[in-house]
């Protein structure tokens, strides 16, 4: 019998890979492709880029947001996701790597409200064949900082919610705030690397989570989303628990987030495949 069991498993660990990189059939007149997008928001219009899956039928649509600065895309998992048959909307906020303006935390929130309008508006419904009543809303890190308060501001407009390695910056900065030590480890950690935004200093940013960023925790917004179905992953990464206390939050208000974790860094470096499986399962489980 163990025989068996070590060919299985041998057979499982050279099939998972091909399995995972298998292409759908190419639709003739409906292809899957690629568009770039420019994103209306507060006067600037934003880069983004649509991943557009094939057929001619009205499609789900994730809009995903990269954290800070953004060096990590996850456009693996956008291709992914395109291939299970959804749409996927990937844009830079105001003031991030090539978009006009200014970047900020405001300016995020707002552009994340605004990548939703865009997709909703009629326009790209009917251009970029897109189901208004399912959209999903997801982000990495501070990304998911952005998706959690869009969705809050947003849950009538939306059919879910992935946070990834969800970063609780507002929350960071209360809790580091009278402590030197802590305070200089929290700019360290946070805003070391600002490569890509422009019109953005560390010392702004943290200024703008102390005056504003009581609005912006995952305890604020944790009662807006408890009938958004949410998944939240997290990894080793010093942050599984702000994302298990998003979701205890949820839970006190009487949602039911679904969790995953993975033994891995901050980017998923070795587990892209299942970061992709986790995600596309729940999407399909879901959002029917």
């Amino acid at each position: 019998m163990s025989r068996w069991l070590t060919l299985l498993a041998l057979f499982l660990l050279c099939a998972t890979p091909a399995l995972a990189e298998t292409d759908p059939p190419r639709d003739g007149q409906f292809p899957a492709r690629m568009e770039v997008v420019h994103i209306p928001s507060h006067g600037a219009r934003i880069n983004g880029v649509l991943y557009l899956a094939a057929g001619s039928e009205p499609h789900p649509t994730m809009i995903f947001f990269h954290g800070l600065p953004g060096n990590e895309q996850n456009l693996d998992l956008a291709q992914a996701i395109r291939r299970a048959g959804w749409n996927v909307l990937t844009l830079h906020y105001r003031g991030a790597w090539g978009s006009p303006g200014v970047y900020s935390y405001t300016h995020q929130i707002e552009d994340g409200l605004a990548a939703l309008d865009f997709v909703r508006g009629a326009k790209s419904v009917e251009e970029y064949r897109i189901d208004p009543a399912r959209i999903v809303l997801a982000g990495h890190s501070t990304g998911g900082l952005v998706a959690i308060n869009a969705a809050a501001r947003a849950t009538g407009q939306i059919a879910g919610l992935i946070a990834i390695s969800p970063s609780d910056d507002a929350q960071e900065a209360f809790d580091a705030l009278g402590d030197p030590k802590k305070w200089r480890q929290f700019m360290s950690d946070e805003f070391g690397d600002l490569s890509g935004l422009s019109g953005c200093t560390a010392k702004s940013l943290a200024h703008e989570l102390l005056i504003h960023g009581h609005s912006w925790t995952f305890r604020n917004a944790a009662a807006a989303l408890k009938s958004v179905p949410t998944l939240i992953v997290t990894a080793d990464d010093g942050l599984q628990a702000e994302g298990d206390a998003l979701g205890h939050a949820m839970e006190s208000d009487g949602g039911h987030p679904t969790y995953v974790h993975f033994a891995t860094d901050h980017p998923y470096s070795d587990h892209r495949l299942a970061l992709q499986a986790s995600v596309t399962e729940w999407l399909a489980a879901t959002v029917r």
